[in-house]
């Protein structure tokens, strides 16, 4: 790898870093309406039904991208038709017929369809990528079914959904340096029991030590 440390007149240091880098990014907002949500690694084991929906949210802010299809569009090359599903983590809290608050694991998908930039054909292929938030406020529990002896808990939800669906690639790049970062010195919590006691005047009317 040939790196120059100067440029042409000598006034700027180059570095070369690796990172990733976003040659295209969109953001889908979308508000799914009664979809099922198939819940298991519930906790505490076995809730006593019928369930209470409480809420339903997001647990990583990482989608998994699924179904994946890229087509160039022909008449606009460096662009192409991205078709995927979003797949999201999420956590529904719940509570059972006992009164017992619980939790279980379960997953919301996002369709997308949408035109995007993409980088020409190199060695190194680029990714396609979400981040992801998910949130329910409303749900009810529908029933619940066991499949090869594990047994999930179906509610239907209304879901608000954000996707940011990237264009990614690691690279390496060259730019301009204005050198190493300054890292200040940890500033060190400390409960002041003492502060505005010790501002106080020995006397009233008379000048403080501070003075």
């Amino acid at each position: 790898m040939s790196v120059n440390n100067m440029d042409n007149n000598g006034c700027s240091e180059k570095i070369c870093i690796q990172g990733k880098k976003v040659f295209d990014a969109c953001m889908k907002q979308s508000t799914l309406q009664q979809i099922t949500v198939s819940v298991s690694d519930v906790n505490p084991p076995s809730p006593s039904e019928p369930l209470k929906f409480v809420s339903c949210k997001s647990t990583s802010t990482e989608g998994q991208v699924e179904n994946l299809v890229v087509e160039r569009l022909k008449e606009r090359p460096r662009y192409g038709r991205v078709e995927a599903d979003i797949v999201i983590p999420v956590e529904v809290t719940y509570i059972d017929s006992n009164n017992v608050e619980g939790t279980g694991m379960g997953t919301v998908t996002l369709p997308v369809d949408v035109v995007m930039y993409l980088p020409e054909p190199s060695i190194i292929p680029y990714r396609i990528e979400a981040s992801v938030s998910a949130v329910s406020p409303e749900g009810n529990f529908a029933q619940s079914q066991v499949i090869d002896e594990v047994t999930y808990y179906n509610f239907a939800i209304n879901c608000c959904v954000t996707a940011i669906i990237k264009v990614t690639m690691d690279v390496e790049l060259i730019v301009p340096s204005y050198g190493y970062a300054v890292i200040p010195p940890c500033q060190d919590y400390t409960e002041e029991v003492c502060s505005g006691y010790f501002e106080l005047p020995l006397y009233p009317g008379a000048p403080t030590g501070n003075n």
